[in-house]
């Protein structure tokens, strides 16, 4: 057998090894594309710039812009929706009638419910007003 002393080295030994096993290995930095737009309004701690799908990884700032961009545009879309919905459930209504067959925007229920209630023309001319907003006013622009 092994003097006690000796023992007790051995032991320390393979405690330090095992620990050792678990230590995390040091990470290198790397510097990539996405610290181009570390310095982009939004970019703040503790995320900074967060890109999780790699959208812009590539460091393309005329995809970044158009991004962002579309971001903004859908965001106010998303706040006129819901004001919308606010207004309507309020018993906000605009006067008169949808259609020529004398359905008054009174009758029409609010939220999705609507959507079947709304004569086809007139769902026809929303979504035509919607893309003519989008092909000619709302055109992307980073500015």
């Amino acid at each position: 057998l092994l003097p006690t002393n000796n023992m007790q080295k051995i032991i320390a030994a393979l405690a330090f090894a095992t620990a050792a096993a678990f230590a995390p290995a040091p990470v290198a930095r790397t510097a990539t594309a996405v610290k181009a737009f570390e310095s982009e309004v939004g970019s703040q701690a503790p995320l900074n710039f967060w890109d999780p799908l790699g959208l812009v990884a590539d460091g393309d700032k005329d995809k970044f812009d158009r991004l962002r961009y579309v971001e903004v545009k859908h965001g106010r879309i998303s706040m006129l929706a819901v004001l919308g919905q606010v207004v309507t459930k309020a018993g906000i209504r605009l006067p008169g009638d949808i259609d020529l067959s004398g359905t008054s925007f009174e009758s029409i229920p609010t939220g999705w419910s609507a959507v079947e209630k709304i004569p086809q023309a007139g769902l026809f001319q929303m979504l035509a007003f919607v893309g003519i907003l989008e092909i000619a006013v709302m055109k992307d622009s980073a500015n």
